[in-house]
C-alpha cells in the first residue's frame, strides 16, 4: 500500500512528464523527417510506465495524442477522416505507453536495464504499428494518391519508408540510448534521497 509521500511523488511525476510529453510534441512538430515530425515524446512515455507503471505510459500515451492534435500533425489526416484520425492518434499513444509498461513490469526483476531497455523497443514499434494499422484501416484510398511514381504504385512500400521508416528509426535509437540512461540517474537520485 502506498503511503500519501508517494502518491504525491507519483502524481507530480506524472505531472511533470506529461508537461514535458506536451513540450516535447509542440516543439518537436519543427524537426520533421519525411512528412512528419519525431516523437521525441516516446521518451517520457517509456520513462514513466517504467518508474511508474502501465497506466501511467497509457495516461502519457493519451497526453502525446492530444499534443499531436494541438501541433497540427494530424491535419492531412483530419481531412481525410475525423474519426480515424481521432482513434488512430489516441490509441496509438495510449497502447504504445501502456505495452511499454507492461513489458518493463514483466521484465523488471529479472534485470532493471534490459527490462528498460525493452520497453524503450516496444514504445515505438507499437506506436508506428498502430500508426500503419491505422493509415490501412481509414486512410488507404487516400494514401494510394500520395505514392509517388518512384515507388511503382506500392502503397506499402510508401507507408514503410515514407511514412514512418526514418522517424522509426531515429525514434527506436533515441529510446535506446536515452531512456535507459534517464531511468538509471532517476533511480541514483531516489536512492540518494532515500539515505537523506
Amino acid at each position: 500500500m502506498k503511503t500519501n509521500k508517494q502518491r504525491i511523488t507519483q502524481i507530480t511525476g506524472i505531472g511533470l512528464l506529461s508537461a514535458i510529453v506536451l513540450v516535447l510534441q509542440l516543439l518537436g512538430s519543427f524537426i520533421h523527417l519525411g512528412m512528419f515530425s519525431i516523437s521525441l515524446v516516446l521518451l517520457p512515455i517509456v520513462i514513466g510506465a517504467a518508474l511508474y507503471g502501465p497506466f501511467a505510459g497509457a495516461w502519457l500515451g493519451l497526453v502525446f495524442g492530444g499534443a499531436v492534435f494541438l501541433s497540427g500533425d494530424a491535419s492531412a489526416f483530419l481531412s481525410i477522416s475525423i474519426p480515424g484520425t481521432i482513434i488512430t492518434v489516441l490509441l496509438k499513444g495510449l497502447l504504445a505507453g501502456l505495452a511499454a509498461g507492461y513489458v518493463y513490469k514483466l521484465l523488471v526483476n529479472k534485470n532493471k536495464t534490459v527490462a528498460t531497455i525493452c520497453a524503450a523497443v516496444v514504445c515505438p514499434v507499437v506506436n508506428t504499428g498502430v500508426f500503419l494499422l491505422g493509415c490501412a484501416t481509414f486512410f488507404l484510398n487516400a494514401i494510394r494518391t500520395w505514392v509517388p511514381s518512384d515507388f511503382g504504385g506500392n502503397v506499402v512500400m510508401y507507408m514503410i519508408v515514407a511514412l514512418v521508416g526514418f522517424n522509426f528509426i531515429a525514434e527506436l535509437v533515441l529510446n535506446l540510448i536515452l531512456c535507459p540512461t534517464v531511468v538509471h540517474i532517476v533511480d541514483i537520485g531516489k536512492k540518494y534521497f532515500a539515505k537523506r
